[in-house]
């Protein structure tokens, strides 16, 4: 086994076409009595603790109320969350299944999470597209850190206390749709594979050097190579 595969959720493996967005923002209205501004923010790429700090002081919420009462937030979200999705357009982007079932073919790979949805409502999204959470042997998630930097760290240290397997460099595989996938692993030398099925295009992809560059995750065998080569 020498790679660790670290795939986002949100525009990468499925889009929810934003179904998430309204119970997130009802939950920070219930607790807060605000969800901040209503437009010119985008959730693309940013951690539900980031999220709702940002929002929220956009608004005015002194830091450590915010910090004091996230908890509750996360309770009312997720309780909102399913119902939200039962009734959304939830589409398994193009490639995906196929990339998927490949990865889990290949005893040299091990599939997992980065992601800043909270664990729970990564479960949630990803059970909803039909995509099984089980299928992801580890991950990390905005629930461990609200940081996305910090959160390679986290899988990459829960990969090897489970397989007793060192990961390092480029061993270690992000696959993600916006600038904040790209970069959060920089500093560990990670391999980096963008796709532009999110908000962002090819060029501003392109702009940030990852390591590979995809329209889509169609061309399976290429994906392949890119993660594998």
């Amino acid at each position: 086994m020498d790679r660790l595969i670290l795939f986002d959720i949100d525009g990468t493996l499925l889009t929810s076409n934003g179904a998430s967005g309204l119970p997130f923002r009802r939950a920070l209205e219930t607790v807060f009595g605000t969800s901040g501004p209503a437009e010119g923010y985008s959730f693309a790429g940013r951690t539900d603790p980031q999220i709702a700090r940002e929002l929220l002081a956009r608004a005015g919420v002194p830091a450590e109320r915010i910090d004091s009462r996230l908890e509750r937030v996360w309770d009312l979200y997720l309780q909102d969350l399913p119902d939200a999705l039962a009734h959304a357009q939830i589409t398994v982007l193009p490639g995906v299944p196929q990339l998927l079932d490949g990865l889990e073919l290949e005893p040299t790979g091990i599939l997992g999470l980065l992601t800043g949805n909270v664990r729970e409502g990564a479960r949630l999204k990803l059970e909803a597209a039909g995509i099984g959470f089980d299928r992801f042997a580890v991950g990390a998630f905005g629930s461990d850190h609200g940081d996305r930097p910090e959160l390679p760290a986290v899988a990459i240290r829960r990969a090897e206390e489970r397989f007793g397997h060192r990961f390092s460099g480029k061993s270690v595989v992000i696959i993600g749709d916006t600038p904040h996938d790209i970069a959060c692993g920089e500093h560990l030398g990670v391999r980096t594979i963008a796709v532009a099925t999110g908000h962002y295009e090819l060029a501003a992809l392109a702009a940030c050097r990852p390591d590979f560059l995809f329209e889509t995750l169609a061309d399976t065998e290429a994906v392949l190579r890119a993660i594998f080569s």
